[in-house]
């Protein structure tokens, strides 16, 4: 099956780089190109993509708000930001407006193809302790109102899934969190999927921001 990607930067030379490496490969295609946010969302309207490289520091509509207009609209494809410097505050911003990662413009080109792929497949493409090193810097920007609703969504999860939430949140990949409570991969796995399920989250991703979000996991790494 071949992963129908769009590049969205405002610089074309970094387009023209992206366009190359991903031309090479067999299972994927660049089928659309946008120089910002808003030609990005204008080509969404038109052409079918499942994978959106998004830029963020561009005229007109940055990427954090493309990806929120993106995110937001059913059938969404999924969005991989592309940073200039590791947790800057537009990662952490873009994350919250619903990206399953974020990669650094000058990643090796098989760390990207691999990104692009593990999106796809519907995983998040931020290590967990990335994405915990991120929260931690930037957990005073979380919002401090409607907490309450949100702790009410924790209570669908079962005790076991409450568990598994706070270890993913704490930086543990699946295998880490299945070595901790005894317990097969695949076992963890199904519980992470039936956790995204529940609470009408995306991707591991949005699970760690979400803990954040309730206190489940305060900065730090530590359970709330």
């Amino acid at each position: 099956m071949t992963i129908r990607v769009m590049l969205v930067d405002d610089q074309m030379l970094l387009r023209t780089g992206f366009r190359m490496v991903l031309a090479a490969q067999p299972d994927m295609d660049v089928v659309a190109e946008a120089g910002d946010g808003a030609e990005a969302i204008d080509n969404l309207r038109s052409t079918a993509v499942d994978v959106v490289l998004m830029d963020v520091r561009m005229p007109r509509l940055d990427g954090v708000e493309a990806t929120r207009r993106i995110c937001a609209a059913p059938d969404a494809p999924k969005v991989l930001i592309l940073t200039t410097f590791d947790l800057d505050e537009y990662a952490f911003s873009g994350l919250k407006a619903g990206a399953s990662g974020f990669m650094l413009k000058d990643v090796p080109p098989a760390e990207l193809l691999s990104a692009i792929r593990s999106v796809h497949s519907g995983d998040a493409v931020v290590a967990p302790s990335t994405t915990r090193r991120l929260l931690d810097r930037f957990s005073p920007m979380l919002p401090s109102t409607g907490k309450e609703p949100q702790h009410a969504s924790l209570a669908k999860l079962t005790e076991r899934e409450r568990e598994v939430m706070m270890l993913v949140a704490q930086g543990l990949s699946n295998g880490e969190i299945a070595a901790r409570l005894v317990l097969s991969e695949a076992t963890v796995k199904t519980h992470v999927g039936r956790i995204l399920t529940k609470l009408g989250l995306r991707d591991r991703v949005q699970v760690v921001v979400l803990a954040y979000e309730t206190g489940l996991v305060r900065a730090g790494g530590a359970a709330g």
